[in-house]
């Protein structure tokens, strides 16, 4: 029997009620004293309790898929790296595999390092050779939300021939009821990214790693809900624009992706879908795709005329039948065996059209859980990034510091053919999606 089957789940409630069963017949005859008469109730007792929450760890496990097999239980895990899929239809068949100063206004504030500190594997040493991983607090123009978030920007983004680019940006997040240290400490964001750069996997990019949950505990699977919270409209405008505001990041969409896990792989696919003009690129980890209410949503879509239409708009399978499709790539995973959602993410991949393109992780075996995402991060991180421009375009020279006169030191000059003169289109390089 699997883990997560109902067989296995009917077998632990049937053992359950069978000890309840047994130590109301047996409790008479533990009832009188003496020492075994007491050990035997105090056992009885403890048999009962535990099957009980035996088979309710088993119902919840089967519902959520924390666990997808007897061996995950007890910990033997497979490590082994897993790759991407080119969906079939598409492009063929095949695998590929301490705060600094904050500028640009208010919109994003240095913050608290108590969750960082916490965090193991971030980069030890000079920014400019390792990187950085920054705490701060996003604040919303349009909706007046203030969110926590760690940023990471690559060893490049501090090294004097990269100081006038713009860089590509990869928002993490994390699903419900998630925060952004279950992405930096258990998702691993900033050090695989860091991992996959310094092997030339990957080209430097900065990671926003944001919970979703805007309004907790409410989970507002990243929908504008009338009325209510406008999680939406802060991840879709107020995030990059004032990510932009303090950062030297990519001003346009071809350098801007999204991914996230469980629900948050949801919304990476949402809010590109939805938003192409702000996010080309999306990867989804175990996602679904549509989104309904539940007791922990409450009512998202409100009443009246056009409540149908928005359950609609968030409903990702009738988007792709009813409505243009946009030009965006997402890869979405899933494991064939020991997650509950890979049928629906065959039907997606079938669903999808051109202009869209969509690849694929899809392993044997896997479960709903952290150690199943981050066999898939490398891979779905190196895919990603292959989709998004670098160099995106550059800061204007009146916007950069440069050295007086007086130092005798001129301007640091970037690598051979990495810059382009100013007031020029930026000329596609080899990542840029057409």
């Amino acid at each position: 029997m699997g883990l997560t089957s109902r067989t296995t789940v009917y077998a632990m409630v049937a053992l359950a009620a069978l000890c309840v069963a047994l130590l109301v017949w047996i409790w008479p005859r533990l009832a009188q004293s003496g020492l075994w008469q007491v050990l035997g109730r105090l056992a009885a007792i403890g048999v009962t309790q535990v099957t009980i929450v035996a088979a309710f760890a088993c119902a919840v496990n089967s519902s959520y898929q924390f666990f997808g097999s007897w061996n995950e239980l007890f910990g033997n895990v497979d490590t082994a790296p897993v790759g991407v899929t080119q969906a079939a239809g598409g492009n063929g068949n095949g695998t590929v595999n301490g705060i600094s100063t904050v500028h640009g206004g208010a919109l994003v504030q240095p913050a608290g390092d108590e969750q960082l500190r916490r965090v193991s594997g971030l980069p030890n040493g000079p920014a400019a050779a390792v990187g950085r991983v920054e705490s701060v607090k996003v604040i919303g123009r349009r909706t007046g939300v203030v969110d926590p978030a760690f940023v990471y920007l690559p060893p490049q983004y501090f090294q004097k021939a990269y100081h006038r680019m713009r860089f590509p940006v990869i928002v993490a997040l994390s699903g419900y009821p998630g925060s952004i240290f279950n992405l930096a400490q258990h998702l691993r964001v900033s050090q695989t990214a860091g991992e996959l750069q310094s092997k030339g996997r990957m080209q430097p990019t900065i990671m926003v790693m944001i919970r979703p949950t805007i309004a907790p505990p409410r989970d507002t699977e990243c929908v504008d809900v009338p009325g209510g919270p406008q999680t939406e409209t802060f991840l879709a405008k107020d995030l990059p624009d004032a990510i932009k505001s303090a950062y030297r990041a990519g001003h346009d969409a071809s350098a801007w992706g999204v991914m996230g896990y469980s629900s948050g792989g949801s919304c990476a696919l949402q809010l590109t879908m939805r938003n192409p003009g702000v996010y080309t690129t999306a990867a989804a980890l175990s996602p679904d795709y549509r989104v309904k209410d539940d007791p922990t949503t409450g009512n998202l879509f409100g009443s009246g005329l056009g409540r149908q239409a928005r359950v609609d708009g968030h409903d990702l399978m009738w988007r792709l039948k009813h409505l243009p499709v946009p030009q965006v790539s997402v890869l979405v995973a899933n494991s064939k065996h020991g997650e509950k959602g890979y049928p629906e993410t065959e039907a997606f991949i079938k669903a999808v059209r051109a202009p869209m393109k969509v690849v694929s992780i899809l392993p044997e075996n896997g479960s709903h859980n952290f150690p199943t995402w981050v066999r898939e991060m490398p891979a779905a991180l190196t895919w990603m990034n292959g989709q998004l421009t670098f160099p995106q375009d550059v800061v204007p020279r009146h916007l950069t510091k440069k050295k007086t006169p007086a130092t005798g030191t001129p301007s640091p000059k970037p690598d051979k053919g990495s810059l382009r003169a100013e007031g020029t289109e930026p000329r596609p390089t080899a990542t840029t999606r057409r």
